[in-house]
């Protein structure tokens, strides 16, 4: 595994850390007035899903793993855990729900994701970084409400509440971005 200096670590990135996977969420460049500048990075461990902040300078060396991603197909849900098969090998695999935390209620019947493995570890779940989703309720359009910046709540069809612009009415579809839950256009 590559070693890359402490500096060199980008949001995203998964290290091997004290005997564990961490992925950097969260990367800040600190250069105090006395002392050596460093990075201040808040990791994620991919296993147990802990967080940890540490401090590295660029003369520290940290191991940088590659994990091996493929693309798989949401089957179903039973009990807890979600059903994935590989779309070349079609062999199945089944992760723990919780591993897409407040993001599950994306995750659509067929959808392709990425699934990440370590050796043959399956360590992360990543989506799409776009959905369409229907909106389920929200309140009537008003003709002439078109102020700049005004949003108003809504609940998708999957139970998130999200905020949409004022002419957006119930059951139009609509794009929504994965990781920030924010409205993005009308869907066609």
């Amino acid at each position: 595994m590559p070693k890359i200096n402490g500096n060199e670590i980008r949001p995203g990135n998964v290290l091997e850390h004290d005997g564990g996977l961490w992925v950097a969420v969260k990367i800040q460049h600190v250069k105090p007035g006395k002392g050596g500048a460093f990075a201040q990075v808040e990791m994620k461990n991919l296993r147990t899903g802990s967080k940890l902040n540490e401090r590295f300078r660029s003369a520290d060396k940290v191991e940088r793993v590659r994990l091996e991603q493929k693309d798989q197909q949401f089957l179903f849900e039973t009990d807890g855990m979600l059903t994935f098969m590989d779309a070349e090998t079609f062999e199945q695999i089944a992760l723990p729900a919780d591993l897409l935390g407040d993001r599950r209620p994306f995750l659509q019947d067929g959808m392709t994701v990425v699934v990440e493995y370590y050796d043959e570890e399956a360590l992360n779940v990543t989506l799409p970084e776009k959905v369409i989703c229907t909106i389920a309720e929200t309140e009537p359009v008003v003709k002439g409400q078109t102020a700049a910046n005004s949003y108003k709540p809504a609940v998708l069809d999957n139970g998130l509440r999200i905020s949409v612009p004022p002419f957006v009415a119930e059951g139009e579809r609509v794009e929504v971005m994965t990781e920030t839950f924010e409205y993005v256009s009308r869907a066609n």
